[in-house]
Formats: C-alpha cells, structure tokens, sequence
C-alpha cells in the first residue's frame, strides 16, 4: 500500500522484537468504542457454546466430538467413523477454499473476531490484567516498580487466576477429544487411575497458561501460518482495517489559533497505543495485523473530539484508500466461489446420502462352489458391516432377484453400536433353477433392517466350472 511513511525500515522486523533481538514487551492501552463492544458480543457468544457445547447431548451422546485417538468424530449431533474418512477430506479441502476465498475478500477479520487466540487473549485475559494491574501506563509503573507486598499480591493473583482459567480451558479442549463423560470419569478418580488422562490435562493447561501469559501475540506473529499465508491470499481490492492515508497526511498535531493547513492525523499515537502487537497502522498493511480494530475505534474517538469525519482508519481496500472506489468482485474471487460452491455441492450431496451402514459383501477366496442335499448348490461370502450408528440394530440378508435360501453362518446379525461385525453368508440355489450355460450367475443381495431394505449388493454366484 501506498502511504508517506519516511521509511520501510518497519518491514525489517517485527513490532515485539527489538533490533538487540530482545523481546519487546507489549502493554496496549485498554480499547473501547462501537466495535470493541460488537466484539465483546460476538466473543461472549463464542465463549459460551466453547465452553457449553461438550454438555449438550444428541440421544445421550456428545453434539461434537474429535477423538482423533480412536477415530471417532461427531459433528453436530452425526457420527463419523475411519470409513468415512472422504468425507473429511472433502470438507477440508471446502474449508481451505473457504478460508483463502474469506480472506480474499475480508483480509484477517477471523483472527480479530472469531480466532480462539485473539478471544481468550483480548476479552478474558487481557481484561482481568486491566482489572487487577489497571490500564497500560499503570502496567508499566507496576513492572518497573520495587517489590512490595502489593505488587506481590496483585502479580500472584493474576498468575494464579491465569492458571485456573488455563486449566479450565485445558479440561474444554479435553472434553471435545475424550467426551464430558470421560473427563468426568478421569477428573473425579485418582491420577493413578488415569495416569494419561491427569498428564494430558496439566500439560495442556500448562501449555495454555505459558501462550496467554507470556507468549501472548506472538503466537499470532510468529507461529500462526496464517499470518504469514495473508501476503499471499490478500490483493488491493481486499478489505482490511486501514488508514486512509490521502485525508490523513501530511500529519502534524493541532495547535492553538493556527489554520489547519495538513492532513486529519493529528499524530496523537493512540491507535499504537491501543494495539495489541505493537504496530503503527499508519504504515500500511502489516503481518503482525489481526484486524481487531481498536485502532479503528481509538481513531474514530480523536476525530469526534476535533470534529472530523470518522473513518480515518476503517475497514477498506487498498484501491478504496487510493481511488476512492468501492469494493468490487474480482475474477479471483467468482474463481474461488465457483470452486467452493462445487465442492460444497459435492460434499452435501454425498452427506445427504450417507447411510448409517457400510456394507461389503465378498465371495470367499479360495472358494468354489458346494454341492448340498436335494439338488442344491452353495457359493459362500464374507460380509462385513460397520454401524455408524450409537444404537443397536439387528439386520437381515435375503437374495432379491432369484428363490434361493441364505444362511448367516455362525451368530444372526446383531450389530452394536460403532460395532463392526464380520460373518460368513451361505447362499443356497436349487440346480433346477439355474441356467447351466452361465457359470457366474448374477445376484443381488439385500441387507434389511425391520424388513426395510438399506442396501443392494451386486456380486456373483459360481455355479460350475467351465472345465
């Protein structure tokens, strides 16, 4: 982007390191305004169905659950199972399309509203430190002050509550992996009776209280990809939170009886002051952005003050910042829709038809016919089914398009459930009844649950040898 910045030298590092290589401690004003109360909403929401979601219960099972460990998943109240592995395929392919198409067109907007790390760090932890240590300036005096029985107090307070709330945040992510039944479980006996499960909880807490505690938006400037994928996945026409440069320059502060002769900036610094990784947004469009708009709102508040417009920083594309244009749908963003849209075609179709069964029906190899009493011969297959489902069923094989007898060698079929059951399938034939020019004759084999058919298999009956 375009700006009067004297320099690009801020391109060459990040805001939270110094040029020693030392960390840069970042103690952001605390924000308020139309947007950050729109946040505070919008987090309060998300907030509560995190922390909600692992109670709610489909037909006493979990609404969602990702136990990757035994390969068990529920989505909104539908189990998947290892066997339906394309379907998670396709849904990640959607979602990455979704995410570069999103960030296309709204630059960074998931990192300031809906990313977990933004929420926990700026509406939950962030808030009880201004509570407990007061806004930025009291923060610093508080870090640069001697040791006394106060600082002691007020440091230890927030350090421990930061645990507490890692710790329940721990037995949330927990709870979605395992289910709340199982965490139940290992919270309520002994660690010795769950040593994976007390291990796991604390090593997540710990690893959560070190990321909002100390590591902080260095998570977001350093270790997330996304931020690193935005220079990619941004264009001139995407709208990101940005300073309008062509009103706002040249800057210069306001003074006294003098006729205002630059730009609106009136450089008081509060949209550095506000922002939560250091950066100044008058520079442009930056990595360490995660479009939270505090800045938008500290803007928006100066400028009422000196009775100008608002929206000296807002949302805006480079082109609308430049040229005065409004946001227009580029070829690359119809690209991405019509390819997101088939694949959402594509996956909904194949989730609406999803069956609660996946049924495989093979003849047994190494097998040939059998002759049987009273003029009868045999072909013998291997079935396996795997219920999707949580409940029991009990099924039920017969051959659709001929007479013929089926016997289920060894126990009837009776699936619990997630249970994959496997037996062996007689299908009988009279002699009489078989066209001894053909030696496959074609079958098909229906699965019935209740006497209503959930699936057709085709195969063949081997009913002599060409020799």
């Amino acid at each position: 982007m375009e700006t009067s910045a004297p320099n690009e030298e801020f391109r060459d590092s990040i805001s939270t390191v110094n040029k020693q290589g030392k960390r840069v401690w970042i103690y952001p004003k605390k924000p308020s305004g139309a947007f950050h109360t729109a946040r505070k909403v919008v987090s309060i929401f998300l907030l509560l169905f995190l922390f909600g979601a692992p109670f709610i219960k489909i037909g006493n099972h979990p609404f969602l659950l990702f136990n990757v460990l035994e390969r068990k998943f529920i989505i909104f109240g539908l189990t998947f199972g290892p066997q339906d592995f394309y379907l998670f395929v396709l849904g990640f392919i959607a979602l990455i399309v979704f995410v570069v198409l999103f960030t296309a067109v709204f630059g960074r907007v998931f990192c300031g509203w809906v990313c977990p790390q933004t929420v926990f760090m700026e509406m939950v932890f962030r808030k009880i430190e201004y509570f407990i240590e007061g806004d930025a300036s009291k923060q610093r005096q508080l870090n640069t002050a001697p040791w006394t029985g106060g600082k002691i107090f007020k440091k230890s307070a927030k350090q421990i509550i930061f645990f507490v709330i890692s710790f329940i945040i721990s037995n949330t992510f927990l709870a979605y992996i395992i289910g709340i039944d199982e965490l139940h479980r290992i919270v309520t006996a002994p660690p010795s009776a769950h040593p994976a499960g007390f291990v796991a909880i604390n090593v997540f807490a710990g690893l959560f209280y070190f990321v909002f505690s100390h590591f902080r938006e260095q998570a977001c400037t350093i270790v997330c990809p996304y931020g690193r994928l935005q220079s990619v996945l941004l264009d001139k026409n995407t709208l990101v939170v940005a300073y309008d440069y062509v009103r706002g320059e040249p800057r210069g502060i306001i003074r006294k009886n003098e006729e205002r002769t630059k730009g609106d900036c009136i450089d008081c610094h509060l949209c550095v002051d506000v922002c939560p990784t250091g950066i100044d947004i008058r520079n442009g469009i930056q990595l360490e952005c995660v479009n939270c708009t505090a800045c938008i709102d500290a803007c928006d508040a100066v400028m009422e003050k000196i009775k100008k417009p608002r929206g000296l920083i807002r949302y805006d594309s480079q082109n609308g910042i430049k040229d005065r244009v409004r946001f227009s749908i580029t070829p690359r963003i119809i690209a991405y829709s019509v390819v997101l849209f088939a694949l959402v075609s594509v996956f909904s179709i194949l989730l609406a038809t999803r069956s609660d069964f996946s049924i495989t029906l093979l003849r047994t190899p190494g097998t040939l016919f059998q002759d049987q009493p009273d003029h009868k011969i045999s072909n013998i297959y291997n079935l396996t089914i795997v219920n999707k489902t949580y409940h029991d069923q009990k099924l039920e094989v017969k051959v659709k398009n001929m007479d013929a007898e089926v016997r289920i060698l060894g126990e009837d079929i009776n699936l619990k459930g997630q249970q994959i059951f496997e037996c062996r399938v007689m299908v009988i034939l009279d002699k009489e009844k078989i066209d001894e020019t053909r030696v496959n004759i074609p079958l098909q084999i229906a699965i019935l649950q209740n006497g209503k058919e959930i699936k057709t298999v085709k195969t063949n009956f081997l009913s002599h040898t060409d020799n």
